[in-house]
């Protein structure tokens, strides 16, 4: 595995890291700047070339040092607190986002179905408030405006759309959007990008 590689082996590499230290976050699935750094933290340590690349010799010997990660190892709860829900949340389908929070909870007919992470716009550049519905969804997005990649996009206002951000993923709230909603688990936005339709309604609220 190497940067640039994604999917349920990256994330079990990067929980058995977790485990030992060497890894201080969610688990992505996503192999970036920060898993490289990982593993040539632990290569390091256990006189390995650091390479920052994951060999066979590598696997080996975290292999050996750590357990079968649990699904909660892999997939981590949503690490802020879900906010209660905004009134105009309560019925129907809605992606029920709270700016406070930095909580997007998906529900249906008032009941929260799933619940992640997300993070916003800087003030140049904030993220729109109020009721939204989602209008296209775009599973391989690229933006034609900062050229970056927005993978599960659901667009609900202009040029705004939840989407996974490997930067959020790799660096958390130092970082910012330029407007979207970033979820950092591509797990669960995969699984969200597969439910909502077309028409489903956005609310972001304070």
């Amino acid at each position: 595995m190497a940067r640039g590689a994604e999917g349920a082996q990256v994330r079990e590499l990067q929980a058995r890291l977790r485990q030992i230290g060497h890894f201080n976050r969610t688990p992505t699935g996503y192999y970036g700047s920060v898993t490289a750094a990982a593993v040539s933290s632990f290569q390091g340590k256990r006189g390995l070339p650091r390479t920052g690349t994951t060999d066979a010799v590598t696997w080996d010997k975290l292999l050996g040092m750590t357990r079968k990660p649990t699904r909660d190892e892999l997939h981590p709860t949503t690490a802020n607190p879900v906010a209660k829900p905004d009134p105009r949340c309560m019925t129907g389908r809605v992606l029920c986002i709270s700016k406070t929070s930095r909580t997007l909870s998906w529900m249906v007919e008032g009941r929260v179905v799933s619940a992640m992470d997300v993070r916003f716009g800087s003030q140049y550049t904030p993220t729109r408030e109020g009721v939204f519905s989602v209008y296209w969804k775009s599973r391989h997005h690229v933006s034609t405006l900062y050229d970056s990649p927005m993978p599960y996009a659901l667009f609900f206002s202009g040029g705004q759309a939840v989407h996974y951000s490997s930067d959020f993923a790799a660096r958390g709230y130092s970082g910012a959007s330029h407007g979207c909603v970033n979820v950092r688990d591509e797990g669960k936005i995969a699984s969200l990008f597969a439910q909502v339709r077309n028409g489903d309604k956005v609310v972001i609220y304070w």
